[in-house]
C-alpha cells in the first residue's frame, strides 16, 4: 500500500542520508523541511547554517549553505509553493527570509 505523506521532516531516512557530514552523529541537525514541489530539502543546523540539498539527499549531494545566523538554527520552513524559505535562530532570536532565485 502507497502513503502519500504531507510533508516530510524526519531527520533520518532514505530521503536525507546526504545530510550529515563525515565524522558527525546527526544530532547536530535542528530541523529538515521538504518544498512544497518536493525538489528541495532544507535543514538548519547547530552551526548557524541554513543547508539546501536537492532531493533525495544521497550521500554524495553537496548543500549550498547560507550562513545568516550567528547561533544554531532551530527551524526552517518553505511558504508560497516553496518561493520563501524562513529559518529562526536560538540564541541569535533572528527570523530570516530567504528567496529562491532561478541562478
Amino acid at each position: 500500500m502507497d502513503v502519500e505523506w504531507v510533508n516530510h521532516s524526519c531527520k533520518f531516512g532514505w530521503r536525507v542520508d546526504g545530510i550529515y557530514p563525515p565524522g558527525t552523529d546527526g544530532t547536530h541537525v535542528n530541523r529538515v523541511e521538504l518544498s512544497p514541489n518536493e525538489e528541495l530539502l532544507a535543514t538548519g543546523d547547530d552551526y548557524g547554517l541554513v543547508n539546501v540539498y536537492r532531493n533525495p539527499c544521497r550521500e554524495e549531494h553537496l548543500a549550498r549553505a547560507y550562513r545568516g545566523h550567528s547561533e544554531h538554527v532551530t527551524n526552517v520552513k518553505f511558504y508560497e509553493n516553496g518561493e520563501w524559505l524562513v529559518s529562526t535562530g536560538g540564541q541569535d532570536q533572528t527570523t530570516i527570509q530567504w528567496k529562491q532565485t532561478n541562478e
